[in-house]
């Protein structure tokens, strides 16, 4: 969601500093706040404001809920690609969200033509995210990883790289698989639990409860995934500041040792 620099070397091509396992944290890069801001407006604006007021406009005008509906989540697509052409190059979460909205574009025309329907699918595709949360699990590098960086860089390769470098650190690889996990079974419930009320409410209702619900379960999952990270970053700081000293006491002992030895 962050302004990109214009630099040709993309985040998948950074530098992938191999720093020693240490529980040392590499000082962060700055980066632009008002960037981020803006990211998050615009897709706000795109995936949530734009697709219910298409919906209703529509609506007013006679089109048929299952029309409606189809046109007015053609809205992400649109934000996937003013971001893409924001950032000037694909990365592995790019790759990834493209990936999701061709999921989304041929499940949609795929089986029963009904506004209820075309919900469920939507809905089994946010569960189809959880899952590949949780299969990345079994790969060298989870999802959060790279939805991490996403958001903790400007895409630059001087703070991609710093990103890239945390993975050896202590207690990092921990914290990103604890979070893939945590997002994953959330969005896997969250998918059967829309599955249910796309079932049992109105379509009407659904078109304002669904993002809504998207969104509730993304902020709460982001509040945690934010309390947790400070908590995990600060474990490491204490387990640095505990290594330094011991490493300090060390060095000590063996000075007085070698005086001692030469007196």
């Amino acid at each position: 969601m962050l302004t990109q620099d214009s630099t040709t070397q993309g985040a998948s091509s950074a530098p992938d500093t191999e720093a020693p396992l240490t529980g040392e944290r590499p000082k962060a890069p700055a980066r632009s706040k008002k960037a981020a801001i803006l990211g998050w407006a615009v897709t706000l604006s795109l995936t949530v404001v734009a697709p219910i007021i298409t919906y209703y406009t529509l609506r007013d005008h006679g089109f048929s809920e299952f029309a409606a509906l189809l046109i007015s989540s053609a809205w992400p697509v649109v934000d996937g690609a003013v971001h893409l052409a924001w950032r000037r190059r694909l990365d592995e979460l790019a790759i990834v969200t493209l990936v999701f909205i061709v999921i989304t574009a041929v499940v949609s025309t795929v089986g029963a033509h009904s506004a209820r329907a075309l919900l469920i699918k939507d809905s089994c595709v946010t569960g189809l995210f959880g899952v590949l949360c949780l299969a990345t699990l079994l790969t060298p590098r989870p999802l959060m990883f790279y939805l991490g960086r996403k958001f903790a860089t400007d895409g630059t390769e001087a703070s991609t790289a710093w990103w890239n470098s945390l993975w050896y650190v202590d207690g990092f690889r921990k914290a990103m698989m604890t979070m893939t996990t945590v997002w994953g079974v959330a969005y896997c419930i969250e998918s059967a639990v829309r599955v249910v009320l796309s079932y049992t409410l109105k379509t009407d209702t659904m078109v304002v409860l669904s993002p809504v619900l998207i969104y509730a379960v993304l902020g709460s999952l982001g509040t945690w995934t934010a309390i947790y990270g400070r908590r995990s970053r600060r474990k490491g700081q204490e387990r640095a500041a505990a290594a330094a000293a011991a490493a300090a006491e060390a060095g000590e002992a063996k000075a007085e040792s070698t005086a001692a030895a030469e007196g």
